[in-house]
């Protein structure tokens, strides 16, 4: 019996190995946090690159030269983007405006029952053509001079750390750039809008 408690007593004294045993329960955890950050680093590189190409994208755009050709444009984007993340998917949206108070707002109309959309019977004011009510007046497209464009783009790619994964998360991310500016005045631009209430 006493030789069980001199070993037992031994063995609670002695300290070897538990630096392994430390390593073993902290290791996982610190790898871990680790590859988030590495991976949370490599997203806000991918952001910058995508909103540095879309702003000079869209700066290019204003110009009357680049008027007729967006898609050469947005190939560019597409390119730079490219370089530094291969497999990315870049896709593109402009919608054009009168003034910067229009971004983002929806086609005037008159509420009847006040419930924020068009309903039957409502007049509206068709401001970008399509005939129908939208939510957001902005025409697709870059606009004419003096218009005001914003330009989205966003790509979707695979995360190069399993960190995600490993967290029961997607692997693929998206990211999204925008940029707002104004058409440079080449020529004289010829907005136009129709009310509408017979629908």
């Amino acid at each position: 019996m006493t030789r069980r408690l001199r070993l037992v007593r031994r063995l609670r004294r002695d300290t070897r190995g538990t630096a392994l045993i430390e390593f073993a329960l902290t290791a996982p955890v610190f790898l871990l946090l680790l590859m988030g950050i590495f991976d949370y680093c490599w997203q806000m590189y991918a952001q910058q690159v995508l909103q540095g190409a879309v702003s000079q994208s869209a700066r290019l755009a204003t110009l009357e030269r680049n008027a007729e050709d967006q898609a050469a444009l947005d190939e560019g984007v597409r390119l730079r983007v490219r370089d530094v993340f291969p497999n990315a998917d870049v896709e593109f949206d402009r919608l054009a405006y009168e003034s910067y108070d229009d971004v983002g707002k929806p086609e005037p109309l008159t509420d009847k029952n006040n419930n924020g959309r068009w309903d039957t019977g409502e007049c509206f004011e068709d401001m970008n053509g399509t005939g129908a009510w939208e939510a957001d007046r902005g025409s697709a497209g870059n606009g004419a001079a003096d218009d005001v464009v914003l330009y989205q783009a966003s790509m979707t790619f695979n995360r190069v750390l399993p960190v995600w994964r490993m967290l029961g998360q997607q692997q693929e991310t998206t990211l999204r750039a925008t940029t707002v500016l104004r058409n440079q005045p080449y020529n004289a631009s010829a907005a136009s809008s129709e009310v509408i209430c017979d629908l």
